[in-house]
């Protein structure tokens, strides 16, 4: 493979892992990032949802060796626990396969790890406080300013690569020049997280292998498990209305609100009411863009497919992006063009493809989840998956537990609907036409 030179934008999850992932590869890469070194930072809690690793992006981990560190620092969940208003417990697996799970991690420490694995490479070198204010594709070239010093600093690289989030300056840039779609919309609803604590003795005070939720039709909280025993809690809610963080200013409201809808949460956090009060909701967004590639300048996690977080597959779906565009390189050592082009036509309709599935889970995890419609069908759907292993493969069995590209998962999904649809049609026709018999020759 020829060597070429990388500058990376951006220091976050995606960001670490294509400036290792590209040094395993041997090229040389520069990390800019914005902010400081997350190495050096105190663990700031409330602003950060909890991250839910599966297949995709333990795959991309596999390809340089921190699988295994990952599932170390994580706590597995098999399924959902339910928390209905009394404060009754319901558990729904993912899967008919009880391997089937998926990994509650800490966003700050994995980020940590690959940084620090990163930075152990001779190859490349990270540059913190450092923000991207120009880029010239056309001469693939970065401007930065060096927050710390005021010094104006480019950087130039075979390889282009923006990594910086969902309000990407790298992506701004790209969108000057001509033919470039952007959407972005948001939901009404914002985030806002709350702590849960240990047990006095250190233990977990919900069941640790589950993805807790309270859903409560138009708003709803879920917590993940952390490896220290803790919980991260988080509400969402419209920003604005009925049941909405607008509503709750002060220490009663919040008391009362969470007596009524979320009853078994307040003995979960002792300091419920300051934490709310002291926290301030965050916004969710959904950005599609077309096109990924320009030039030399490439775009890859959520600065090329931000989407709220309710399929868990926001970092997976980065991940992803980084080991293909990885592949495709490797695939094509001579020709970065050829590269850049393959990455997007693998990447671009799949990134797309799964924005819309988180949007549409938005629905099913605050509601949909507990209504006994949908219970009996998630328990068909896993006695199926049990029953004929080999062509039944549940939407989410396929998203999460599996490296099957989002837009075949979603035709696959279409056509054994159909066929389920159809087959249920000519039974209920065939048990009809059968009672119809008996009747008339009784």
């Amino acid at each position: 493979m020829s060597t070429r030179s990388v500058v990376i934008v951006g220091g976050g999850l995606t960001g670490a892992l294509a400036a290792l992932s590209l040094a395993r590869d041997g090229h040389r890469v520069h990390l800019y990032e914005r902010r400081g070194d997350i190495r050096e930072a105190e663990v700031v809690r409330g602003r950060s949802i909890n991250l839910a690793i599966s297949m995709r992006g333990l795959t991309a981990l596999e390809r340089v060796g921190l699988r295994q560190k990952a599932l170390e620092m994580s706590v597995p969940m098999h399924g959902r626990q339910m928390h209905d208003r009394s404060a009754n417990l319901s558990f729904q697996r993912y899967s008919g396969n009880e391997a089937d799970m998926i990994y509650s991690i800490s966003r700050g420490e994995l980020n940590r790890v690959l940084l620090q694995e990163a930075d152990r490479s001779d190859l490349v070198t990270l540059h913190f406080h450092h923000r991207c204010i120009g880029m010239d594709t056309e001469n693939n070239s970065v401007t930065f300013l060096d927050d710390r010093s005021g010094e104006t600093i480019v950087a130039e690289g075979d390889l282009i690569i923006g990594a910086d989030g969902a309000f990407s300056a790298v992506r701004g840039e790209m969108m000057i020049g001509d033919r470039f779609d952007y959407q972005q919309s948001y939901l009404s609803h914002g985030y806002l997280e709350l702590y849960i604590p240990p047990s006095a003795e250190g233990g977990f005070r919900l069941d640790k292998n589950a993805l807790h939720i309270w859903p409560r039709n138009s708003f709803m909280m879920i917590a993940l498990p952390n490896d220290d025993g803790s919980f991260t809690g988080t509400c969402f809610w419209p920003l604005d209305g009925e049941y909405s963080f607008k509503k709750l200013q002060d220490v009663e409201q919040v008391r009362r609100f969470f007596e009524r809808w979320f009853p078994d949460v307040p003995a979960l956090i002792p300091d419920l009411e300051q934490q709310f009060l002291a926290a301030q909701p965050s916004s969710l967004a959904t950005i599609r863009c077309r096109p990924w590639v320009v030039g030399n300048t490439v775009l890859i996690g959520d600065a090329a497919h931000a989407m709220v977080p309710f399929y868990g597959q926001g970092m997976n779906a980065g991940f992803e992006d980084v080991r293909i565009l990885c592949e495709c390189l490797e695939s094509h050592p001579g020709n970065q063009k050829v590269a850049l082009e393959s990455y997007e036509e693998l990447r671009i309709d799949n990134g797309h493809a799964i924005a819309g599935l988180a949007l549409d889970n938005f629905h099913e995890m605050q509601d949909h989840v507990a209504s006994p419609w949908f219970l009996w069908t998630k328990k068909f759907s896993n006695l199926l998956q049990k029953i004929v292993p080999g062509w039944y493969r549940p939407l989410y069995s396929m998203v999460s537990f599996s490296n099957t590209p989002y837009t075949e998962a979603i035709e696959i999904h279409r056509k054994q609907q159909r066929v389920l649809k159809y087959s249920l049609i000519i039974i209920l026709s065939a048990l009809i036409g059968a009672v119809t018999w008996i009747v008339r020759n009784r």
